[in-house]
């Protein structure tokens, strides 16, 4: 794939792996990217950080259902086709179920499933009109293992993970290709209240999720030969997981205080 004519739109783009995969698709030529996110003064810097690329600042919080619609509305005043759309923003609270608020339930809900499923749905015209598109859907490893203080959060990458099975089949007769990335942890400003250490960085995960699109892969997962493992023992035996992971309890209660990216 050549993305030196790309024309790529990235939710969550002003920092961590949004920022990595914008740093890795300029070092490989793209040039024109649109981005929406919340906080206009960490989108301008992106300006500064790419000079020689071509920005379309959209701010929007996608927890707003009519965000979706109004930005990719705002985005065809300048474009009549989208290349690659990159589903990136999430946010994150963590710990005992019954400690985590209703607030923030609904918004790991509404911003990392709905938002997600709205811009994909709105933004599927523009797509339609390349020659050569690409949707990157970024789930969770939680998204495959589900991992005990993460319950909202992991139920939202789970559903990321499923919708993009089926919107891949769904659009199987289209030259739009369907990728999911499943990062682990990664030091991102999202893991900065995380007790965690051995991270991936945010440049790693991109380069690998760049390569898999490529590749034309419909999935990247990070983490190595244990979460492979990890993962197919979910599948074929998880109540031996359950017993594998019972060891690190507290540990994962650990982590998972006060680990909030909202």
């Amino acid at each position: 794939m050549n993305f030196t004519d790309k024309k790529i739109l990235i939710t969550g783009g002003s920092s961590g792996i949004g920022k990595a995969l914008i740093a890795e698709l300029h070092r490989r030529g793209a040039r024109s990217f649109a981005v929406i996110g919340r906080d206009e003064s960490k989108m301008q810097d992106l300006t500064t950080a790419f000079p020689e690329a071509r920005f379309i600042l959209l701010t929007g919080d996608l927890a707003d259902p009519g965000t979706a619609k109004a930005s990719v509305a705002q985005l065809r005043q300048s474009w009549d086709s989208l290349d690659i759309l990159i589903n990136n923003a999430g946010v994150v609270s963590a710990g005992p179920l019954e400690d985590i608020s209703d607030e923030d339930i609904i918004a790991m809900q509404n911003i990392n499933v709905t938002g997600l499923i709205l811009l994909t749905k709105h933004s599927l015209p523009l797509l339609k009109a390349s020659k050569e598109a690409a949707i990157i859907n970024v789930s969770s490893g939680l998204g495959l293992i589900g991992m005990a203080f993460y319950t909202p959060y992991v139920s939202t990458k789970a559903a990321v993970k499923q919708f993009s099975e089926a919107l891949r089949r769904e659009l199987d007769s289209r030259s739009i290709h369907v990728m999911t990335l499943y990062p682990t942890a990664t030091d991102t400003p999202m893991m900065q209240s995380a007790n965690a250490s051995g991270m991936d960085s945010p440049e790693t995960v991109a380069e690998r999720a760049i390569e898999g699109l490529m590749n034309k892969a419909i999935e990247v997962v990070m983490g190595g030969e244990k979460m492979l493992e990890n993962r197919q023992l979910n599948v074929e035996a998880p109540l031996k997981l359950d017993e594998k992971l019972r060891g690190g309890y507290q540990a994962m209660r650990q982590r998972a205080t006060g680990h909030r990216s909202m």
